[in-house]
């Protein structure tokens, strides 16, 4: 598959596309919180692959090298939204921009169980994604898309001491942080 890639072959990048596509929209889902924003990551990935496959040197499976990609493009793609978002303050600070998001309520379930699960899935998140870069990746893929620790060190590119020292101290801060705010919020 891989030469037939390196080729230019269409069916078989489509092929790569029809295997990997969900993967892939998953990962970038777990670093972006958003479908939309996934799948247009996720398309930037597919793009980078096809662009760069015959640069690929086989050091590692394909799989492992997509995942990289994948995970290289999100936090790319995070690195730009909050560079917009602090472009976004200063223009609402000076008055340029009155954008209100609005959030549509939901109909189904018991509104407070929902608020509550909602609270603490979005305390968890953004506790995640104020980790160092390294962690955030390290605890997603492990925890998250389910990678093992051999697996999680081939994608970033690294050592299985590496990603374990990486994850100890993700949970760890993680620890911190939720701690102290459940801690503050009770």
């Amino acid at each position: 598959m891989i030469e037939a890639l390196k080729r230019g072959d269409t069916n078989a990048f489509n092929m790569l596309v029809k295997e990997f596509q969900n993967k892939v929209i998953a990962t970038c889902f777990r670093f972006t919180h958003s479908k939309e924003d996934a799948e247009d990551v996720a398309q930037e990935v597919f793009i980078e692959i096809h662009k760069s496959i015959s640069r690929f040197r086989e050091d590692s499976s394909l799989s492992t090298w997509i995942y990289r990609i994948s995970v290289t493009k999100s936090l790319d793609y995070l690195r730009k939204k909050k560079r917009k978002k602090r472009y976004g303050i200063v223009r609402s600070i000076l008055g340029l921009e009155n954008d209100v998001e609005i959030i549509p309520a939901s109909s189904n379930s018991l509104p407070d169980v929902r608020l509550e699960q909602k609270e603490r899935a979005l305390v968890l998140r953004n506790s995640v994604d104020a980790l160092p870069d390294n962690q955030k990746v390290a605890i997603t893929l492990s925890q998250y898309e389910g990678f093992s620790n051999k697996e999680v060190a081939d994608i970033m590119d690294t050592t299985v001491s590496a990603v374990e020292s990486l994850l100890h101290r993700a949970k760890s801060n993680l620890h911190k942080k939720l701690y102290n705010y459940y801690e503050n919020e009770l």
